[in-house]
């Protein structure tokens, strides 16, 4: 393989050693899996209170009242059948609660896989001492699509749907209004993604993600160019993902609505798809939806839903490593912008301090004829700055049509 065999001896100990910490940390998680004691649904029955049963499923009272379609105030001592909760009623509430129970296993996952996107990204996706008339060879996409099939069987189907990025910001929120016993394991929780997402760029986002790997599989399969050259506006995208993350926490706090505890998110969580767990329709039409879609928008559901991504987004403004434009080289030639499937490479371009989510893909870093942008450590380095605002038009026409044509021969 042409990009193996550019390789230097110094890169070739890092792509063992990387490999070889992945899959330590994988078995360290697997041995120290604990086994769940708790848990049956089958030996719950309408004559327990919810406070005989919620412990038994690792939630408040007031969680398993919310779920069971009664009110968060409702008397806990008294039995389910007196509540006029049915035993298929109970069951099914059980079984959904006891889904959300995570794998500590997938965290590890989650990590490994985090560390391989960060050091292909930062050390093995450019030859060392490769020129830059051999750009094309850089940043192969086959690590990458691994790295995503990874993610999509083994921190989706295999361990199931929890945790993720996803519901570690929401359940935070969740435990603020009594869903959960303890606020503060679901913020360490919060904080382990946030830090996947601050090490390199939204890598947790861009790599691990389960559904964000599998939106990216589908958009990443051959079609036309046309259909994928519109970009989504980023203002437009990131007010409604905004909007419906600040109509959560007016909703979930009960300042509107009036009554705690209803969460908007539950009803659009595309993660229940690695449990085959379709309990609501709006749930199957968002899966169906965001992955139509995604072979024409780029991560459609990432990109206007998700509210870590929202998060994450924030938080780029922190990331350690990341995508560099250097003012000094770059020409705005316009050809990381077109590779670009946001408006990130564009606003980076232009010296935008809150530009598009950027889920570190690569593929603006082998398309630069100037050699001016890289995945590099961004700390201790000025802020970044553009020389003029980006405007791909005019005298750049050209250059974005030679762009265009070479992100084409490079797709074939």
């Amino acid at each position: 393989m042409p990009y193996l065999a550019q390789l230097s001896k110094t890169q070739y100990g890092w792509l063992v050693g990387t490999l070889a910490v992945a899959a330590g940390i994988v078995a360290f998680g697997w041995i120290s899996e604990p086994q769940h004691e708790a848990g049956s649904a089958a030996s719950l029955t309408v004559e327990m209170s919810i406070r005989e049963i919620a412990p038994q499923l690792g939630v408040t009272g007031k969680a398993l009242a919310r779920e069971l379609g009664l009110p968060v105030d409702v008397s806990k001592k008294r039995p389910l059948r007196k509540l006029g909760v049915g035993q298929d009623k109970l069951t099914h509430a059980a079984e959904h609660l006891l889904s959300h129970r995570p794998s500590r296993l997938k965290y590890y996952v989650f990590a490994a896989i985090v560390l391989w996107g960060l050091v292909f990204l930062s050390r093995l996706g450019r030859p060392d001492g490769s020129p830059v008339s051999q750009r094309r060879t850089w940043y192969p996409r086959t690590p990458y699509v691994l790295a995503l099939l990874a993610a999509v069987l083994f921190c989706g189907f295999v361990l199931g749907k929890s945790p993720n990025p996803m519901e570690g910001a929401v359940k935070v929120f969740k435990s603020m209004v009594g869903l959960y016993p303890s606020v503060w394991d679901k913020v360490a929780a919060l904080l382990f993604f946030l830090a996947l997402a601050i090490v390199g760029n939204k890598l947790v986002c861009g790599w691990a993600c389960p559904f964000g790997a599998l939106q990216e599989l589908l958009f990443s399969l051959p079609a036309p160019r046309r259909i994928k050259r519109r970009k989504v506006p980023f203002l437009l995208s990131n007010l409604v993902r905004g909007g419906l993350f600040l109509l959560m926490l007016l909703l979930l706090f009960g300042i509107l609505g009036g009554k705690t505890g209803f969460v908007l998110y539950h009803a659009v969580n595309p993660f229940n798809l690695f449990n085959l767990d379709f309990e609501a329709w709006s749930i199957l039409i968002t899966i169906v939806a965001a992955l139509l879609m995604s072979r024409a928008v780029y991560r459609p559901f990432c990109q206007f839903i998700c509210p870590f991504g929202f998060i994450s987004w924030l938080a780029e403004r922190l990331s350690f490593m990341r995508v560099r434009v250097d003012p000094a080289l770059c020409n705005q030639c316009g050809a990381c912008a077109l590779a670009c499937p946001t408006e990130a490479a564009k606003g980076k371009v232009a010296g935008r301090p809150f530009a598009a989510d950027c889920y570190s893909c690569a593929r603006c870093l082998n398309v630069c004829p100037q050699d001016a942008i890289a995945y590099r450590c961004a700390v201790g380095e000025p802020q970044q700055t553009g020389s003029a605002p980006f405007s791909p038009k005019g005298d750049l026409t050209g250059r974005l049509d030679a762009a265009g044509q070479q992100l084409e021969e490079n797709a074939q």
